[in-house]
């Protein structure tokens, strides 16, 4: 199968092809997602001599995240696959951060701003795959929703950034902490060809960002 898959979520940007169990990646840390996102695909197809055309689908983190980077990756991804008439696959991209974490169980945590995290509980099955556990939200630090049991992974700029608040919240079930993980398009590729099995792919139109969250800004008085 093959699987050309981008990651654009947070200050880092990937784009990876995964041709059967072979995969390539480009990463780029720092917010230059624009500028470098369409090279990094091309570059990508040109080494492998493979067409647009002869993708299985196309795959994108598609948040919680940056905003405008969520935009950027969606935008590309759209676009080949409108061109070539192809799937996408929308890759939630905390389950692409746990993916890459060398743990069973993972919390895997992006710093939203605004003193709130994007948390995601995340458990690896029998096939190596991560798997959502409860649901996705955005919350502040100090009421992330807890997981059962012990032995977790904390992954992700959250911990970095939050690490006092989270680190009380999760003190009975935190094994240990990977606050500089980030999401990478090799792992969202590889997720995608278990989600394109599933029949989780849409159309292009319909390859958006999940933001979780509208407001980017507090209010003059919620500053003050």
């Amino acid at each position: 199968m093959h699987i050309l898959a981008v990651e654009t979520s947070t200050e880092a940007c990937s784009a990876a092809l995964r041709i059967g169990e072979e995969v390539s990646e480009c990463f780029e840390a720092g917010r230059r997602h624009a500028e470098v996102l369409l090279p990094m695909v091309d570059r990508l197809l040109a080494e492998a001599a493979l067409p647009v055309g002869r993708l299985d689908a196309v795959a994108f983190g598609c948040g919680p995240g940056m905003f405008t980077g969520l935009r950027i990756g969606a935008g590309i991804v759209q676009g080949i696959a409108f061109g070539a008439d192809l799937p996408v696959v929308p890759v939630s991209s905390l389950a692409v951060l746990a993916q890459g974490v060398d743990a069973r169980k993972v919390l895997a945590a992006f710093d939203a701003r605004m003193e709130q995290v994007y948390w995601g509980r995340y458990v690896r099955d029998t096939r190596g795959l991560v798997r959502l556990e409860g649901e996705e939200v955005l919350v502040s630090p100090g009421s992330a929703p807890l997981p059962a049991g012990t032995g977790w992974t904390g992954a992700g700029n959250a911990w970095q950034r939050y690490a006092g608040e989270l680190g009380r919240r999760c003190a009975a079930c935190l094994e240990h902490r990977d606050p500089g993980a980030a999401p990478h398009a090799r792992d969202a590729a590889l997720l995608a060809v278990s989600y394109l099995q599933e029949g989780r792919a849409v159309s292009a139109e319909q390859a958006v960002p999940v933001y979780l969250r509208e407001k980017v800004a507090k209010t003059m008085e919620e500053q003050q």
